[in-house]
């Protein structure tokens, strides 16, 4: 493997040697993986689906969402994926958590470009009942993870006895290399209508969330979870907060209890998504305890980031600084998706033969 690259220096050591204090230092190698994940703003193919409200993205539809412009999203989303974290791992993500995605036949076309056929990404995928047909889904690097099992989770919402069909919560558990992982991939209900008036829904959604995860621990007390989405809600709004009751901080994090690395960011005023001059950090990825203590063995978090290179950002007019999109106020543009991926990484110290 081309990742085992990573060596930490730990401890500090001092020798005395002939009267003479000598220092030395010690130093650990670990494995690292890095976790992404990216909304994709509106990965459609250009053929008109019946069942769907996808007509504007069809070639006669409002976008004029032709062949050429396809392709182009295609090899820029695939560009991107291929180079998030890989500052630290030099490697593409081994798990990557994808929303705004219309069906698997653009996930097959999205790993078969030439950015991303040398990672050999596998594909897990279900349509959900979303309106628009958009979907989630998870793709992984078949020399990283093996999966054991997955599912959906139907998340039922109603307004005024009438159901809101939104996107189902993916499930995932596996082993990524050798140890065994478990993946929620989210797409929260969206702020249509204003934040308060639809903040119920991602409360629902936090809901679900916490029962996904409440289940996964009847079946392993000791499991390591991670959730990841476009949630729709920062770090400290009221689903994170009071539903998952995550916190911000590793130290004191007791068992069971969720860290969310973005929280902090937020703080800073980082994001990864613009609206009216002002920076929202929908997309996180947090990770229970079982992956932040001491008390575990095998892969732990290291650290998070936002994956905002300069070819990501708006280069200059009324959205100057903002991710660049593929359709913004005046229409087609050739960038990659109006939100920055987010991502961590995952360490796990190698021992000598």
């Amino acid at each position: 493997m081309k990742n085992y690259n990573l060596s930490l220096i730990l401890t500090f050591c001092l020798l005395v040697l002939n009267g003479q204090m000598l220092k030395c230092q010690t130093t650990k190698d670990y494995l690292i993986e890095t976790v992404a994940f990216y909304n994709v703003e509106n990965l459609f193919d250009t053929v008109d689906d019946t069942l769907t409200f996808d007509d504007d993205r069809t070639a006669l539809g409002k976008d004029r969402w032709t062949e050429e412009r396809y392709r182009r999203k295609i090899k820029n989303i695939a560009k991107v994926l291929s180079e998030i974290g890989a500052a630290e791992s030099k490697n593409a993500p081994a798990i990557i958590g994808l929303c705004e995605i219309e069906n698997r036949l653009v996930l097959e076309e999205l790993i078969a470009d030439p950015s991303l056929v040398p990672y050999h990404y596998g594909i897990i995928h279900y349509d959900s009942p979303d309106e628009r047909g958009i979907d989630v889904a998870l793709i992984y690097q078949k020399k990283a993870f093996t999966p054991l099992n997955s599912q959906t989770r139907k998340l039922m919402i109603y307004d005024a006895d009438k159901r809101d069909y939104t996107r189902d919560q993916l499930v995932v558990n596996g082993l990524l290399q050798g140890e065994e992982i478990y993946f929620i991939v989210n797409h929260w209900p969206s702020r249509s209508g204003g934040e308060a008036k639809s903040s119920y829904k991602r409360e629902k959604a936090a809901a679900l969330n916490k029962k996904i995860i409440d289940s996964i621990y009847r079946i392993d007390p000791l499991a390591k979870i991670i959730g990841m989405g476009d949630f729709n809600d920062d770090p400290s709004n009221k689903s994170f907060k009071k539903f998952l009751q995550t916190k911000a901080e590793i130290n004191g994090l007791q068992e069971k209890e969720l860290y969310n690395p973005m929280e902090n960011m937020l703080k800073k005023g980082k994001g990864s998504l613009a609206y009216r001059d002002s920076w929202n950090l929908f997309d996180q990825i947090y990770v229970n305890q079982s992956l932040v203590s001491k008390n575990f063995s095998g892969f732990q978090f290291f650290k998070a980031g936002i994956f905002n290179p300069p070819y990501l950002v708006t280069p200059g007019g009324q959205f100057k600084g903002y991710p660049y999109r593929t359709y913004g106020s005046s229409g087609y543009e050739p960038g990659y998706s109006d939100h920055f991926p987010v991502y961590i990484y995952l360490i796990r110290e190698l021992k000598p033969d």
